[in-house]
């Protein structure tokens, strides 16, 4: 089978499960369930991949199975205990709110469509990993690629923990969390989640042919960095958190590096 075939299966298979999630969410009226599939969907695309390259580099292939499950089951966990019982993100509501009574199929072109072609795209570096099998043998970067998205599971790990931690505790109701990896980091779950990508597209590259997957994690750091995340929430919280602004001068947006003293 060729690699175009695998590819193509296993998008069909994500335009399957967003079209059946899209007709939940209309049951519901809560189209920010697609959030909470997000990484359970790269988790089902690197096992549909495992089994569909029966040709790849097993050690290789089961590494990065493994660390993909890691890493989304956790995310789609702690999304659903952060949003479960909340009633919809207030991002889907606006929405829902400006294209009224057409949202019911705009949200399947807007939100699960769009999500489950970005699952599609981003997710190359995961078959180019497994469908490739050479070099036969662990090599240099399979270790980096390890090594990078062990640091990148530690910050976005430990900064969702931190932070939960921190909201639950009522008397930092409307403050700001400066400490722990917040303090080199002002979005340690968004560095995090880029730095595991850019480390399964190491395992890609390892193999010597999957070089061209590096749209993936490029396209996750983009959004995460301007798009989707920081740009998005930061306006926010400029308006909503007390001492932001002192805490922008202090602190790196997105790379974690130690704090800097204010000007």
């Amino acid at each position: 089978m060729s690699i175009l075939e695998v590819f193509a299966i296993n998008g069909l298979v994500i335009l399957g499960l967003m079209l059946l999630l899209w007709l939940f969410s209309l049951a519901i009226k809560d189209a920010s369930i697609v959030d909470i599939f997000w990484g359970t969907g790269f988790v089902i695309s690197a096992w549909i991949y495992f089994f569909l390259t029966p040709d790849g580099f097993e050690p290789r292939k089961l590494l990065l199975v493994i660390l993909v499950t890691i890493w989304g089951l956790r995310l789609s966990l702690h999304i659903a205990r952060r949003n479960i019982g909340k009633g919809e993100d207030y991002r889907y509501r606006k929405w829902r709110e400006e294209n009224g009574e057409r949202w019911w199929y705009l949200s399947f072109f807007r939100v699960f469509l769009l999500q489950g072609a970005l699952m599609w795209v981003i997710g190359l570096p995961l078959l180019a990993a497994q469908y490739y099998n050479t070099p036969a043998q662990l090599v240099w970067l399979d270790w980096v690629a390890i090594l990078v998205w062990v640091v990148g599971f530690f910050f976005e790990a430990v900064g969702d923990w931190q932070l939960s931690r921190f909201k639950s505790d009522p008397s930092n109701k409307g403050k700001l969390l400066t400490s722990g990896v917040w303090r080199y980091t002002r979005h340690p779950n968004y560095f995090g989640d880029a730095a595991q990508w850019w480390g399964f597209y190491l395992f890609a590259l390892a193999t010597g042919s999957g070089w061209w997957t590096f749209i993936s994690p490029l396209i996750m750091s983009l959004f995460l960095r301007f798009v989707s995340g920081v740009t998005m929430l930061e306006k926010e919280l400029k308006q909503t958190k007390p001492g932001f602004t002192e805490y922008v001068e202090t602190t790196n947006a997105f790379i974690p590096w130690f704090p800097k003293k204010r000007k």
